[in-house]
């Protein structure tokens, strides 16, 4: 019995980590059948993180065929970063080529003190309401390198890139479950509702970008549950046949 209860606690105790970091997680709106959320994600990805972030694991090519787009569309809108891996002065990419980043890692190390971490797989190690309420929580910091701080991630290394949508906001309290309450200092070209339904969009990308295959594998998965249901009846009459002699 000792046991067993000691194994419930341990289990548990995640969520009391959670609960006593006083982090307030916002829920994020995540459809991956939303073809038109899905593109407006990877423009502000493409704009806005993959100028220091690399998502070195998505070929430009495959986001074109899941998000329903031809190839002259990415290359025209969605492709501005330069291959640097042969010609020092760079040369324009290929639609093959992976999401990688201009930045060399010794170089972002030296500007941010850390290397950047590669993007593709962000959302599945963070979580999808993580990294929303992370890019909705930014506020300004004088005591900070970059002038800003983050709610979610105290001490955040990582400039505000989103400041001329966002705004610049001060924090002005925290509730007892952690919520932020933020001020506006400065608006920014969105509103409020503006800017979160677009945060919205760009995680929704990359939540995509972590399991590119995830809605075949779900409506696989559904075949293939059926096709055991239907196996484990047939086996389970032949069974009886086989067995119905035996004494």
């Amino acid at each position: 019995m000792k046991k067993k209860l000691m194994t419930c606690l341990l289990l548990c105790l995640p969520i009391f980590a959670h609960a006593a970091s006083g982090v307030h997680l916002e829920k994020a709106d995540i459809n991956l059948e939303n073809k038109d959320s899905l593109r407006a994600g990877a423009k502000l990805f493409v704009n806005y993180c993959l100028s220091c972030h690399s998502a070195s694991f998505m070929r430009y090519n495959r986001m074109a065929k899941d998000l329903s787009m031809s190839d002259d569309q990415v290359e025209q809108n969605l492709m501005f970063i330069a291959n640097f891996e042969k010609l020092e002065s760079g040369e324009a990419k290929k639609i093959g080529d992976l999401m990688s980043v201009a930045m060399k890692t010794k170089d972002a190390k030296q500007y941010f003190g850390t290397p950047v971490p590669d993007l593709t797989a962000v959302a599945r190690a963070r979580g999808a309401d993580w990294l929303y309420s992370y890019l909705t929580s930014f506020y300004a910091d004088e005591n900070r390198p970059f002038g800003v701080n983050n709610t979610v991630f105290p001490g955040v290394g990582m400039p505000h890139v989103l400041v001329e949508m966002d705004g610049l906001k001060k924090l002005v309290s925290k509730d007892d479950h952690g919520k932020p309450t933020f001020e506006y200092i400065e608006k920014g070209s969105m509103s409020d509702v503006e800017f979160k339904r677009a945060m919205n969009d760009l995680v929704n990308f990359m939540v995509y970008m972590g399991e590119p295959i995830k809605l075949k594998r779900q409506s696989v998965g559904i075949f293939v549950m059926f096709f055991l249901i239907v196996f484990f009846l047939f086996a389970y009459l032949l069974k009886k046949e086989y067995w119905k002699d035996v004494h």
